[in-house]
Protein backbone atom coordinates (compact mmCIF):
# COMPACT_ATOMS: atom_id res chain seq x y z
CA UNK A 1 0.00 0.00 0.00
CA UNK A 2 2.66 2.06 0.66
CA UNK A 3 4.55 1.75 -2.60
CA UNK A 4 0.90 2.51 -4.18
CA UNK A 5 0.94 6.29 -3.00
CA UNK A 6 4.40 6.66 -3.52
CA UNK A 7 3.70 5.73 -7.24
CA UNK A 8 0.65 8.41 -7.13
CA UNK A 9 2.96 11.23 -5.27
CA UNK A 10 5.47 10.67 -8.36
CA UNK A 11 3.05 10.84 -10.49
CA UNK A 12 1.12 13.88 -9.12
CA UNK A 13 4.96 15.55 -9.22
CA UNK A 14 5.93 14.68 -12.46
CA UNK A 15 2.28 16.27 -14.42
CA UNK A 16 3.40 19.25 -12.39
CA UNK A 17 7.10 19.47 -13.62
CA UNK A 18 5.62 18.75 -17.15
CA UNK A 19 3.41 21.61 -17.00
CA UNK A 20 6.55 23.91 -15.98
CA UNK A 21 5.72 24.35 -12.49
CA UNK A 22 7.87 22.80 -9.45
CA UNK A 23 5.68 20.63 -6.98
CA UNK A 24 5.89 22.69 -3.86
CA UNK A 25 4.61 25.58 -5.35
CA UNK A 26 1.86 23.52 -7.35
CA UNK A 27 0.96 22.28 -3.92
CA UNK A 28 0.87 25.91 -2.37
CA UNK A 29 -1.04 27.42 -5.25
CA UNK A 30 -3.46 24.77 -4.97
CA UNK A 31 -4.23 24.95 -1.66
CA UNK A 32 -4.09 28.84 -2.04
CA UNK A 33 -6.77 28.61 -4.52
CA UNK A 34 -8.65 26.07 -2.70
CA UNK A 35 -9.20 29.09 -0.06
CA UNK A 36 -9.82 31.73 -1.79
CA UNK A 37 -12.66 30.24 -3.35
CA UNK A 38 -13.87 28.79 -0.07
CA UNK A 39 -13.31 32.06 1.53
CA UNK A 40 -15.06 33.76 -1.42
CA UNK A 41 -18.17 31.30 -1.48
CA UNK A 42 -18.80 31.58 2.32
CA UNK A 43 -18.98 35.38 1.97
CA UNK A 44 -21.58 35.32 -1.09
CA UNK A 45 -23.70 32.88 -0.50
CA UNK A 46 -25.49 30.99 2.07
CA UNK A 47 -24.76 27.84 0.25
CA UNK A 48 -21.49 27.76 0.56
CA UNK A 49 -21.32 24.66 2.62
CA UNK A 50 -23.22 22.63 -0.10
CA UNK A 51 -20.74 23.71 -2.50
CA UNK A 52 -17.76 22.31 -0.46
CA UNK A 53 -19.74 19.43 0.11
CA UNK A 54 -20.50 18.76 -3.66
CA UNK A 55 -17.37 19.25 -4.31
CA UNK A 56 -15.70 16.55 -2.07
CA UNK A 57 -18.23 13.77 -3.49
CA UNK A 58 -17.63 14.93 -7.15
CA UNK A 59 -14.15 14.02 -6.66
CA UNK A 60 -14.81 10.89 -4.47
CA UNK A 61 -16.75 9.48 -6.81
CA UNK A 62 -14.41 9.71 -9.25
CA UNK A 63 -11.94 7.77 -7.73
CA UNK A 64 -14.44 5.06 -7.04
CA UNK A 65 -15.17 4.41 -10.88
CA UNK A 66 -15.85 1.02 -11.42
CA UNK A 67 -12.87 -0.07 -13.70
CA UNK A 68 -10.57 1.95 -11.42
CA UNK A 69 -11.51 -0.02 -8.03
CA UNK A 70 -11.77 -3.20 -10.23
CA UNK A 71 -8.22 -2.63 -11.06
CA UNK A 72 -7.18 -2.09 -7.54
CA UNK A 73 -8.82 -5.30 -6.72
CA UNK A 74 -6.95 -7.29 -9.39
CA UNK A 75 -3.82 -5.95 -8.11
CA UNK A 76 -3.89 -5.96 -4.57
CA UNK A 77 -6.60 -8.02 -3.52
CA UNK A 78 -9.76 -7.04 -2.17
CA UNK A 79 -8.97 -6.67 1.62
CA UNK A 80 -5.89 -4.29 0.59
CA UNK A 81 -8.43 -2.17 -2.27
CA UNK A 82 -11.19 -1.81 0.37
CA UNK A 83 -8.11 -0.12 2.53
CA UNK A 84 -6.23 2.14 -0.36
CA UNK A 85 -9.77 3.48 -1.30
CA UNK A 86 -10.70 4.60 2.51
CA UNK A 87 -6.83 6.43 2.46
CA UNK A 88 -7.78 7.83 -0.74
CA UNK A 89 -11.09 9.31 -0.23
CA UNK A 90 -9.56 10.82 3.13
CA UNK A 91 -6.90 12.43 1.82
CA UNK A 92 -9.38 14.02 -0.96
CA UNK A 93 -11.53 14.68 2.14
CA UNK A 94 -9.11 16.53 4.50
CA UNK A 95 -8.86 20.23 2.76
CA UNK A 96 -12.99 20.22 2.39
CA UNK A 97 -13.42 18.76 6.02
CA UNK A 98 -10.69 21.38 7.26
CA UNK A 99 -12.71 24.42 5.82
CA UNK A 100 -16.11 23.36 6.97
CA UNK A 101 -14.93 22.71 10.62
CA UNK A 102 -12.73 26.22 10.14
CA UNK A 103 -16.78 27.97 9.10
CA UNK A 104 -18.39 25.59 12.35
CA UNK A 105 -20.03 23.34 10.60
CA UNK A 106 -18.94 20.24 12.26
CA UNK A 107 -22.33 17.82 11.74
CA UNK A 108 -21.65 18.55 7.87
CA UNK A 109 -17.71 18.02 8.59
CA UNK A 110 -18.80 14.91 10.41
CA UNK A 111 -21.34 13.55 7.30
CA UNK A 112 -18.67 14.27 4.85
CA UNK A 113 -16.32 12.18 7.03
CA UNK A 114 -18.39 9.42 6.99
CA UNK A 115 -19.53 9.72 3.60
CA UNK A 116 -16.25 9.19 2.72
CA UNK A 117 -15.59 6.02 4.20
CA UNK A 118 -18.72 4.71 2.61
CA UNK A 119 -18.00 5.36 -1.11
CA UNK A 120 -14.85 4.09 -0.56
CA UNK A 121 -16.49 0.46 0.07
CA UNK A 122 -18.71 1.15 -3.24
CA UNK A 123 -18.34 1.24 -6.83
CA UNK A 124 -19.82 3.54 -9.01
CA UNK A 125 -20.48 2.93 -13.10
CA UNK A 126 -20.55 6.55 -14.33
CA UNK A 127 -21.10 5.98 -17.79
CA UNK A 128 -24.36 4.87 -18.52
CA UNK A 129 -24.89 4.14 -21.95
CA UNK A 130 -28.57 5.69 -23.08
CA UNK A 131 -29.17 8.05 -25.53
CA UNK A 132 -30.66 10.90 -24.29
CA UNK A 133 -32.22 13.31 -26.99
CA UNK A 134 -31.36 17.11 -26.81
CA UNK A 135 -32.41 20.41 -28.00
CA UNK A 136 -28.69 20.82 -29.65
CA UNK A 137 -27.50 19.79 -32.93
CA UNK A 138 -24.63 18.25 -33.47
CA UNK A 139 -22.00 21.10 -34.33
CA UNK A 140 -21.19 22.23 -32.07
CA UNK A 141 -20.90 19.02 -30.12
CA UNK A 142 -19.88 20.07 -27.00
CA UNK A 143 -23.39 21.22 -25.62
CA UNK A 144 -25.30 17.68 -27.43
CA UNK A 145 -22.88 15.27 -25.43
CA UNK A 146 -22.68 17.76 -22.45
CA UNK A 147 -26.51 18.14 -21.99
CA UNK A 148 -26.89 14.51 -22.23
CA UNK A 149 -24.11 13.36 -19.38
CA UNK A 150 -25.12 16.37 -17.01
CA UNK A 151 -29.63 16.87 -18.07
CA UNK A 152 -30.00 15.46 -14.60
CA UNK A 153 -27.87 18.11 -12.95
CA UNK A 154 -30.56 20.80 -15.03
CA UNK A 155 -33.65 19.12 -14.25
CA UNK A 156 -32.11 19.90 -10.43
CA UNK A 157 -31.23 23.34 -11.04
CA UNK A 158 -34.59 24.09 -12.67
CA UNK A 159 -36.54 22.31 -9.67
CA UNK A 160 -34.87 24.76 -7.33
CA UNK A 161 -35.60 27.64 -9.15
CA UNK A 162 -39.27 26.96 -8.86
CA UNK A 163 -38.69 26.35 -4.95
CA UNK A 164 -36.83 29.89 -4.87
CA UNK A 165 -40.13 30.90 -6.30
CA UNK A 166 -42.09 29.59 -3.79
CA UNK A 167 -40.38 30.38 -0.74
CA UNK A 168 -39.47 34.00 -2.68
CA UNK A 169 -35.98 33.16 -1.83
CA UNK A 170 -34.01 34.89 -4.74
CA UNK A 171 -30.26 33.36 -3.16
CA UNK A 172 -31.20 29.91 -4.00
CA UNK A 173 -32.58 31.03 -7.25
CA UNK A 174 -29.57 32.75 -7.90
CA UNK A 175 -27.58 29.30 -6.68
CA UNK A 176 -29.78 27.58 -9.44
CA UNK A 177 -28.48 29.86 -12.16
CA UNK A 178 -24.91 29.45 -10.93
CA UNK A 179 -25.36 25.44 -10.96
CA UNK A 180 -25.85 25.96 -14.50
CA UNK A 181 -23.09 27.89 -15.66
CA UNK A 182 -21.03 25.90 -13.98
CA UNK A 183 -22.28 22.26 -15.33
CA UNK A 184 -22.16 23.93 -18.63
CA UNK A 185 -17.85 24.96 -17.88
CA UNK A 186 -17.69 21.34 -18.15
CA UNK A 187 -18.87 20.61 -21.04
CA UNK A 188 -15.57 22.48 -22.65
CA UNK A 189 -12.88 20.84 -19.83
CA UNK A 190 -11.68 18.11 -22.66
CA UNK A 191 -9.90 19.15 -25.71
CA UNK A 192 -11.59 17.62 -28.59
CA UNK A 193 -9.01 15.91 -31.46
CA UNK A 194 -7.33 17.98 -33.45
CA UNK A 195 -9.55 16.34 -36.53
CA UNK A 196 -12.24 17.74 -35.07
CA UNK A 197 -10.79 21.31 -35.46
CA UNK A 198 -8.81 20.98 -38.64
CA UNK A 199 -12.06 20.20 -40.66
CA UNK A 200 -13.70 23.98 -39.65
CA UNK A 201 -12.28 25.79 -43.16
CA UNK A 202 -12.29 28.72 -40.89
CA UNK A 203 -9.54 31.20 -39.91
CA UNK A 204 -8.87 31.06 -35.95
CA UNK A 205 -10.55 34.05 -35.47
CA UNK A 206 -13.45 32.77 -37.39
CA UNK A 207 -13.60 29.72 -34.84
CA UNK A 208 -13.37 31.31 -32.01
CA UNK A 209 -15.83 33.47 -33.12
CA UNK A 210 -18.34 30.41 -33.62
CA UNK A 211 -17.76 29.07 -30.57
CA UNK A 212 -18.40 31.90 -28.24
CA UNK A 213 -21.64 32.47 -30.57
CA UNK A 214 -22.68 29.30 -30.29
CA UNK A 215 -21.90 29.39 -26.39
CA UNK A 216 -23.98 32.35 -26.26
CA UNK A 217 -27.14 31.34 -27.93
CA UNK A 218 -27.36 27.67 -25.91
CA UNK A 219 -26.58 29.19 -22.45
CA UNK A 220 -29.01 31.58 -22.80
CA UNK A 221 -31.47 28.58 -24.41
CA UNK A 222 -30.63 26.76 -21.30
CA UNK A 223 -30.64 29.73 -18.61
CA UNK A 224 -34.03 30.82 -19.85
CA UNK A 225 -36.40 29.62 -17.89
CA UNK A 226 -34.34 30.19 -14.46
CA UNK A 227 -33.23 33.52 -15.61
CA UNK A 228 -37.43 34.86 -17.16
CA UNK A 229 -38.93 32.91 -13.60
CA UNK A 230 -36.13 35.66 -11.69
CA UNK A 231 -36.98 38.26 -13.11
CA UNK A 232 -40.80 38.08 -12.62
CA UNK A 233 -40.81 37.65 -9.30
CA UNK A 234 -37.86 38.95 -8.04
CA UNK A 235 -37.92 42.20 -10.16
CA UNK A 236 -36.89 44.90 -7.96
CA UNK A 237 -33.48 42.80 -8.17
CA UNK A 238 -33.36 42.38 -11.84
CA UNK A 239 -29.75 44.22 -12.23
CA UNK A 240 -28.30 41.79 -9.80
CA UNK A 241 -30.02 38.53 -11.35
CA UNK A 242 -28.82 40.29 -15.06
CA UNK A 243 -24.83 40.74 -13.51
CA UNK A 244 -25.01 37.10 -12.61
CA UNK A 245 -26.26 36.00 -16.08
CA UNK A 246 -23.77 37.96 -17.91
CA UNK A 247 -20.86 37.08 -15.45
CA UNK A 248 -21.86 33.85 -15.35
CA UNK A 249 -21.18 33.86 -19.80
CA UNK A 250 -18.37 35.66 -19.57
CA UNK A 251 -16.73 33.21 -17.49
CA UNK A 252 -17.77 30.65 -19.83
CA UNK A 253 -16.31 32.84 -22.67
CA UNK A 254 -13.26 32.47 -20.69
CA UNK A 255 -13.57 28.93 -19.81
CA UNK A 256 -13.36 27.93 -23.65
CA UNK A 257 -10.99 30.42 -24.91
CA UNK A 258 -8.57 28.99 -21.58
CA UNK A 259 -9.25 25.74 -23.27
CA UNK A 260 -7.71 25.91 -26.77
CA UNK A 261 -5.15 28.50 -25.60
CA UNK A 262 -3.88 25.30 -24.12
CA UNK A 263 -4.32 23.09 -26.87
CA UNK A 264 -4.12 20.58 -27.98
CA UNK A 265 -3.59 19.54 -24.74
CA UNK A 266 -5.69 19.80 -21.57
CA UNK A 267 -5.81 23.17 -19.81
CA UNK A 268 -2.74 23.02 -17.49
CA UNK A 269 -2.25 24.87 -13.58
CA UNK A 270 -1.56 27.96 -15.40
CA UNK A 271 -5.23 28.30 -16.99
CA UNK A 272 -6.88 27.16 -13.92
CA UNK A 273 -5.07 29.72 -11.68
CA UNK A 274 -5.93 32.73 -13.80
CA UNK A 275 -9.95 31.46 -13.72
CA UNK A 276 -9.83 30.98 -10.03
CA UNK A 277 -8.34 34.34 -9.74
CA UNK A 278 -11.36 35.65 -12.06
CA UNK A 279 -13.53 33.94 -9.26
CA UNK A 280 -12.05 35.76 -7.21
CA UNK A 281 -11.71 39.13 -8.61
CA UNK A 282 -13.99 38.94 -11.71
CA UNK A 283 -13.02 42.07 -13.07
CA UNK A 284 -9.16 40.84 -14.22
CA UNK A 285 -11.65 38.74 -17.05
CA UNK A 286 -10.80 42.06 -18.84
CA UNK A 287 -7.34 41.13 -19.18
CA UNK A 288 -7.64 37.46 -19.07
CA UNK A 289 -9.97 37.24 -21.48
CA UNK A 290 -7.93 39.23 -24.31
CA UNK A 291 -4.86 37.37 -23.10
CA UNK A 292 -6.41 33.71 -23.91
CA UNK A 293 -7.90 35.09 -27.37
CA UNK A 294 -4.44 35.85 -28.48
CA UNK A 295 -3.26 32.71 -27.12
CA UNK A 296 -5.73 30.47 -28.81
CA UNK A 297 -5.25 32.15 -32.15
CA UNK A 298 -1.41 31.06 -32.52
CA UNK A 299 -2.68 27.53 -31.00
CA UNK A 300 -5.37 27.48 -34.11
CA UNK A 301 -3.68 28.45 -36.61
CA UNK A 302 -1.13 25.51 -36.24
CA UNK A 303 -4.28 23.56 -36.70
CA UNK A 304 -6.07 25.48 -39.19
CA UNK A 305 -2.93 26.24 -41.64
CA UNK A 306 -3.63 29.84 -40.95
CA UNK A 307 -0.53 31.45 -42.35
CA UNK A 308 -2.33 35.04 -42.14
Amino acid sequence: MKDYFKLQWAMTNRQMKEEGLEPIFGYILGLTVLLLLSAYGFQKTAYAKYLVILSCLIFQLKLSATNRTEFLRLTFGDKVKKQLRIVENLIVSIPFISILVYHNFISESGFLFLVAIILALYSFHLNVNLTIPTPFSKRPFEFSTGFRKTYFILLLAYALTVVAIVVKNMNLGIFALSLVFFTVLSYFSKPEQAYYVWVHAETPKIFLRNKLRHALTNVTFLTAPILMGLLVVFWEDFEVILAFFFLGLLFIWTFILAKYAAYPKEMGLSEGFLIALALCFPPLLLAIIPFFYNKSIRKLKIILNDQN
